[in-house]
């Protein structure tokens, strides 16, 4: 094929690919460029996920009437006039790419006054060409209508995920910018309805209420001071994520994506978290222009330091120093998740209604205890376990066992893990204390007093989608209020103490989720990982035997659902060979 110059169209719907990913990414640009003109009030309104329409409408500055057809041409810009401008950059947006990359993929209407117009000046494009332009009768400021995004580019529309799912990204762009500039006031409405509103008081703790709710901003810990260079707040380490969703991260009022900075706050929290859960945090970094660079990324999404590691030891440090200051002695719940026995008696204070839940290894299937009792397991077949005989545990964590061929190491939490995913995934049909069945086996209890759930609006968003996977696990939600929900019942494996938890972890795992096939298995994992036994949990023999037990009927004992082994084999060849018998 000979070498040709595109059409200006197609160039422009290719190069508009690099800015406009989604309908979020839409949202990010309109409502920066509403930022760059001095708002103090912004209004987003969706529809259908953004794919038939967004509107942003601010009280900024304006656009002159004699400058809206420029704004929309390529590299037409106010921010800066020469490269020289880059290193004192103040504005968000700078490079005039934004209005004419959204127009080359959609139908655009663009109104706008400035203070000493009378009447405003309006323009309408489609496929990237002005088609109208007039005046009109309209308030100060500019108002931006986006209609049918990607309608006549099928190939990047087939790549979008469910309205619900990009809804969830447009709640987490807003909140992310409104916590960039917490003196304005952001407000979302979505399909006719509220979604998300800040106040715009200039206090970031109250943007934070508005996006995480009140009970967990009260617990967050204030980083810094809004006078030096680094501030915000974080978590405390008992208010850890599944994910690193809830770390954001603002450098000189923009919302930035910075490996460095997130592993420095990770950092911080080294030996205070579990393997898999992350922070909560929101922290501004300010930066001398001249020391930073914003113009390594098409969307502006990403920065280089030319002193990063200062940077890296500032947020670490601070981070730190402010949980070492409020670090204190964590209180212990009796029974939170221990396995209990018959014999252990009742919990009736957990919140459940009578009868209470069996134990996790139920007495019909306990073998009768004594000295040199064996979990009675198949011979050593393929993935199958070998006939071991229960030692003891090491550390609270392991399982020792004797086999065939030496010792035998049992992660006790990733053997419950499978134990109880398989049972999720299509074991046996468990019958609750009213007689009801449930799927995948498990069994759900009514609670004696239903929970309140204040999510997030981005998790507000998506719980609609994830509500048939929730029912099937065995939460019953229902409506309680904007952004609040009512859990009246839970998996009988979890806690009274760990559900609030486990509905805000398993929404944010399924979030994550790429695949909508996925959601049910992602969330199989993540409440069996949430029931399972704990690592440091001390068993009595009868347990330990009675989980080698369950172990063994499963599919895959070897593997935890999350791929990792459950077991670790010492051999007797092995052991003779360390004392020097072989």
């Amino acid at each position: 094929m000979p070498i040709r110059v595109l059409p200006p169209q197609e160039a422009g719907k290719i190069a508009a690919g690099e800015v406009v990913e989604r309908p979020a990414s839409v949202v990010k640009e309109l409502v920066e460029n509403a930022l760059d003109a001095g708002a103090t009030s912004i209004s987003v309104e969706v529809r259908e996920g953004g794919l038939s329409l967004i509107r942003v409408v601010d009280d900024g500055a304006g656009i002159p009437p004699s400058e809206l057809p420029l704004a929309f041409q390529r590299h037409a810009t106010s921010k800066i006039g020469s490269l020289d401008d880059l290193q004192r950059l103040s504005t968000l947006g700078f490079r005039g790419e934004a209005l004419p990359s959204i127009a080359a993929v959609a139908e655009v209407t663009l109104v706008s006054r400035t203070a000493g117009d009378s009447s405003g000046a309006y323009v309408v494009l489609r496929r990237g060409q002005i088609v109208e332009e007039g005046t009109r009768g309209a308030p100060p400021g500019t108002a931006v209508a986006v209609r049918r995004l990607f309608a006549e580019v099928p190939a990047r529309l087939k790549f979008l995920k469910s309205p619900r799912t990009e809804l969830a990204h447009i709640h987490n762009m807003l909140g992310q910018l409104a916590m960039s500039r917490p003196g304005v006031r952001f407000r979302l409405l979505v399909d006719g309805r509220r979604g998300f509103e800040s106040p715009g008081s200039g206090r970031l703790i109250d943007v934070l209420v508005a996006w995480h709710g009140g009970q967990t901003a009260a617990r967050l810990l204030e980083v810094g001071g809004e006078t030096g260079g680094l501030w915000g707040y974080v978590s405390p380490p008992e208010l850890a994520r599944a994910t690193r969703a809830d770390i954001s991260l603002f450098v000189n009022g923009r919302w930035v994506q910075a490996r460095s900075l997130a592993y420095a706050i990770e950092e911080a929290y080294q030996g205070l978290l579990p393997p898999g859960r992350h922070p909560l945090a929101a922290l501004h970094l300010r930066v001398p222009p001249a020391d930073l660079d914003v113009n390594i990324h098409p969307a502006k999404a990403e920065v280089r330091f030319r002193r990063e590691r200062d940077i890296f030891a500032l947020v670490q440090k601070g981070v730190r120093e402010t949980l070492t200051g409020h670090l204190t002695v964590p209180s212990v719940v009796s029974g939170a998740a221990m396995p209990h026995l018959p014999t252990d008696g009742g919990d009736a204070s957990r919140g459940f209604a009578a009868p209470a839940a069996p134990g996790l290894f139920p007495a019909a299937a306990m073998p009768a205890p004594g000295p040199a009792a064996v979990a009675q397991t198949a011979p050593a077949t393929g993935a199958r376990l070998p006939v071991m005989r229960v030692l003891g545990q090491m550390d609270a964590t392991f399982i020792v066992a004797e086999g065939p061929d030496g010792i035998y190491l049992v992660d006790q939490h990733r053997a419950h893990e499978r134990v109880l995913y398989e049972r999720m995934a299509g074991g046996a049909r468990r019958v609750d204390g009213d007689g009801e069945g449930h799927e995948g086996g498990l069994e759900t209890q009514l609670l004696l007093e239903p929970l309140v759930l204040a999510l997030s609006p981005r998790q507000t968003a998506f719980l609609p989608a994830a509500m048939a996977t929730l029912a099937a696990l065995g939460f019953d939600l229902e409506p309680f209020g904007e952004g609040t929900y009512l859990l009246r019942a839970a998996p009988a494996l979890l806690p009274q103490d760990q559900l609030v938890a486990a509905v805000s972890t398993l929404v944010d795992e399924l979030l994550e989720s790429e695949v909508a096939g996925d959601l049910r298995e992602r969330a199989r994992r993540g409440l069996a990982c949430r029931g399972a036994i704990k690592a440091g949990q001390a068993l009595s023999p009868a347990e330990m035997r009675e989980l080698l037990v369950q172990l063994e009927s499963t599919a895959s004992p070897l593997l935890c659902p999350h791929g990792d082994p459950i077991i670790v084999h010492l051999s007797k060849a092995q052991l003779e060979r360390q004392f020097g018998r072989g």
